[in-house]
């Protein structure tokens, strides 16, 4: 059948070019290693259920961050302290995928702190040992550990500073020295950062939503504990900068810009 000839040659040339490309590879190049990132961290840092959207967590935007040789696996929970997400087996799925190289980010305080809901409350003794624990661990798995203080909730005084209003902040900045390990001090970072917009831009970070307006939100919502989609972005860009600041060797693996992207500026 004289008119099916020139498909078999054609399928011939393509099988003979497959083959060439087969040959020519090197047999010892592999796809470049890939770095586990872990969050481990309360409301503030996890991802969230689409009814409570626009809420977001700093560590959604966070993952989005870093090139093909990064991925972020993002642990965080609503209403957990240290002991809430060792007692739910949250820690020890990480510990269980943990391989040497990973990363884990530990935050806490928010829920610790928390003396009113005894669901979660954490004696300051147990929450610095519980971060003691988190760090070694981490440790013994030759991985890598970065503790963060909890970010700062947006109480204004009546001067334009915002309140402390985490008494655990103290207790991780202590661990952090005692344990000699890398500390991003986001407590201190996100108050100086929410104080210099003040109390009527800051606002725009957080989750205030007027009554009717968000579908989620019916009545409205005004609160200064979480951070919206525009919050959370800003947030988790402070943190890049620290760990830019502190020359650590993610930065190396942040991804490269579109080059479209080189030519906006602002």
């Amino acid at each position: 059948m004289p008119v099916f000839r020139p498909y078999l040659r054609l399928i011939a040339l393509v099988t003979a070019l497959l083959g060439l490309t087969a040959c020519t590879t090197p047999a010892n190049v592999s796809a470049p290693a890939v770095t586990t990132v872990h969050m481990a961290g309360d409301s503030t840092m996890s991802i969230k259920d689409v009814k409570d959207y626009p809420e977001t967590g700093w560590g959604v935007p966070f993952a989005t961050f870093f090139d093909e040789s990064i991925q972020v696996v993002n642990h965080a929970k609503n209403g957990r302290s240290t002991r809430t997400f060792i007692e739910e087996g949250r820690w020890q799925v990480i510990m269980d995928a943990l391989k040497p190289g990973d990363v884990v980010f530990i935050q806490f305080g928010h829920n610790d702190e928390s003396v009113s809901k005894k669901d979660r409350y954490t004696t300051p003794e147990q929450y610095s040992n519980n971060l003691k624990r988190f760090i070694n661990d981490v440790r013994a798995k030759q991985a890598n550990p970065i503790l963060l203080s909890p970010i700062t909730r947006r109480y204004f005084n009546e001067d334009g500073t915002i309140k402390h209003t985490h008494p655990y902040a103290d207790l991780s900045r202590k661990v952090a020295a005692s344990e000699e390990v890398v500390f991003l001090d986001m407590e201190l970072i996100t108050r100086e950062y929410f104080q210099k917009l003040g109390d009527k831009d800051s606002a725009l970070r957080f989750m205030h939503i007027p009554a009717d307006t968000h579908p989620n939100y019916p009545n409205g919502v005004r609160d200064d504990t979480h951070l919206n989609n525009m919050g959370a972005r800003e947030v988790a860009q402070l943190v890049l900068a620290e760990l830019k600041k502190q020359q650590h060797p993610l930065v190396k693996r942040v991804r490269t810009a579109d080059p479209k992207h080189l030519k906006l500026s602002y």
